[in-house]
């Protein structure tokens, strides 16, 4: 992975068992931000932070696979439990108890479905992760790159409702801007991007207007420079809202690490 004109070599498990090393945290990377093009982006980012940080981190690499979230919610229980059971195998050979993700619905599977299995770690969705760098001092904000520009939050609905995660984002994204604006709709009364529960991968219901172009008029409302999220499901369907209402050329849909990585030019 390059980072400008550095290049960062991600440590791998197995490769630090073979130096008889145990990192400390697993960083989880997840399917979305394994494989789709606009989330790699986000796992790029997240590792510069780490890496700035000096977190004492690494991936599975290949012997990563899917968490199984989607197909438990599209009601594929015997899939999504051979994922489970191969998972937290995997987590005992390394010996692996904190993981960290940017993908919140990796994150609420691990964290809250996971122990029915036998599979009981520290979990932390990277938005945590990030406050508790920088209020430990461990990760300093260098800038404020957007200044004044109106930035909006996007709460994800396994983060926020699922699992309480609302302060974190809002505390990271206020080390960035001057200018925080909520949508009328926010924390446990965020209307969803129309992803989750496996939709992203079906056609949608008929109806009048498409959930995610709704949450995007929600955002829209309030003539944002920037909607933040921090979910690379909510990063597809919001950016996919902003093209739909031709506002790409002036409008950005970023992730909380996208933004720290701006403000630290990492």
């Amino acid at each position: 992975m390059s980072s400008n004109s550095r290049l960062i070599q991600v440590p791998i498990f197995s490769e630090c068992l073979s130096q008889n090393k145990t990192p400390e945290y697993l960083f989880w990377v997840g399917s979305a931000g394994s494989f789709d093009d606009r989330a790699k982006k986000i796992t790029r980012d997240f590792v510069k932070i780490l890496e700035s940080a000096k977190v004492d981190y690494a991936v599975l690499g290949s012997e990563e696979t899917d968490s199984g979230d989607s197909a438990r919610r599209a009601g594929n229980e015997f899939l999504f439990q051979m994922q489970a059971i191969q998972n937290i195998e995997t987590f005992k050979m390394y010996g692996i108890q904190k993981i960290i993700t940017c993908d919140p619905h990796d994150y609420n599977t691990i964290k809250n479905e996971y122990p029915a299995y036998g599979g009981n770690y520290k979990v932390y969705h990277h938005t945590e992760f990030i406050a508790e760098l920088i209020k430990n001092g461990k990760l300093s904000i260098k800038s404020k790159p957007f200044g004044h520009d109106a930035i909006t939050y996007h709460d994800p609905c396994y983060l926020g409702r699922g699992n309480k995660i609302y302060e974190e984002p809002r505390f990271i994204i206020n080390q960035v801007t001057e200018n925080l604006v909520e949508m009328k709709r926010n924390r446990s009364r965020a209307l969803c991007c129309g992803a989750g529960g496996a939709q992203m991968f079906k056609e949608p219901e008929k109806g009048e207007m498409e959930v995610f172009e709704l949450r995007t008029k929600d955002a829209l409302e309030l003539n944002p420079k920037v909607i933040i999220t921090a979910c690379p499901f909510c990063m597809t369907m919001l950016t996919d809202g902003v093209k739909l209402h031709e506002k790409e050329d002036s409008i950005q849909v970023l992730d909380i690490a996208e933004i720290i990585a701006r403000a630290n030019q990492l």
